[in-house]
């Protein structure tokens, strides 16, 4: 089933679908309006997925069902004939960066074989990563940030003062920030994209070497897909704000409400992930539009061959 998945033809395909997304978004960039980006993102990557030859699931999209007309989670997508695939993806990472035309928008999906990533209701998650090359059980959710940055910086063999944490700039992160600049590592903060975030971490040009904070669980799910591929440790443990989200976790057949899942329980094989850039930023260019020329810049990563490739995609409208 992996083959199938990872096959060449079938990558290509899944380029297309983001690319499809960012440039439908780009058109709303610095229009002031976030649902309206997000609509057309949304739109687009749908209509994309359903010319593909899979039976693809919805695991982590644009809400539950009732609360998002379309990519909601367990919507099917594909026009069947193909492998059946868990499709995570966010048809617009950064809705307010799209809309104010600030850096780092992307359009953003992932796949695996059916049945081997983690159904995640549309909640919050805390999270943890860290790049490749670290020893396991450098990081833990349930340790101080700060005693985390200082053992990254042990294992690298450099003051704490050398070491940059990427958190959300949130209030709800206030102590987070605190920690870290007690102990004095460098907290660099972002307006939003936490996929991004967390896909820093694997990049040393980056200079990013943790991610900690509070998001969304989707975008945890999509981040993990990502570090899959180029290596890194994650971990992420599911927040619910009242009963009614725990009673959808246990919908989505979460029965442990406290359980700290670590990267290959998030996704449980081989994966793919491809962003595309909405707006220019650090991991990508964004979409740029000439006459009837569009070009696009698109990540790809594999996590069976351990590939990242960059796509340049030119084409006329």
């Amino acid at each position: 089933m992996s083959s199938q998945i990872l096959d060449r033809s079938l990558v290509l395909d899944a380029v297309r679908v983001t690319e499809a997304a960012a440039i439908a978004a780009w058109a709303l960039v610095g229009r002031g309006d976030e649902k309206a980006a997000d609509q057309a993102a949304v739109d687009a990557m749908r209509t994309a997925l359903n010319e593909l030859a899979i039976e693809g699931v919805i695991v982590i999209g644009e809400g539950e069902r009732d609360e998002a007309p379309m990519l909601y989670i367990g919507e099917k997508v594909g026009r069947g004939g193909g492998p059946r695939i868990d499709i995570a993806l966010d048809p617009l990472e950064g809705t307010t960066l799209t809309a104010k035309a600030m850096a780092n928008a992307l359009a953003v999906m992932a796949w695996a074989p059916a049945g081997t990533m983690l159904h995640a209701p549309d909640t919050y998650m805390d999270k943890i990563a860290c790049g490749p090359g670290l020893p396991a059980g450098i990081i833990d959710l349930d340790r101080d940030a700060g005693e985390n940055a200082r053992a990254i910086a042990k294992a690298k063999g450099v003051d704490v003062s050398e070491i940059t944490v990427c958190v959300l700039d949130r209030p709800r992160h206030a102590e987070i920030i605190a920690s870290l600049r007690a102990v004095g590592a460098r907290v660099s903060l972002i307006p939003d994209g936490d996929v991004a975030g967390v896909i820093h971490t694997a990049d040393p040009e980056t200079g990013i070497d943790m991610y900690i904070g509070q998001g969304g669980a989707p975008e945890g799910v999509l981040a993990c897909a990502a570090l899959k591929c180029v290596g890194g440790q994650f971990q992420g443990r599911l927040v619910f704000r009242n009963a009614d989200e725990r009673a959808r976790a246990h919908g989505h057949g979460v029965t442990d409400l406290d359980k700290k899942y670590d990267l290959h329980e998030m996704v449980r094989a081989d994966a793919i992930f491809v962003a595309t850039g909405v707006t220019d930023g650090a991991l990508l260019e964004g979409v740029k539009m000439s006459g009837d020329q569009v070009c696009t810049h698109t990540l790809v990563m594999n996590s069976h061959t351990k590939t990242v490739r960059e796509v340049w995609m030119k084409r006329r409208l």
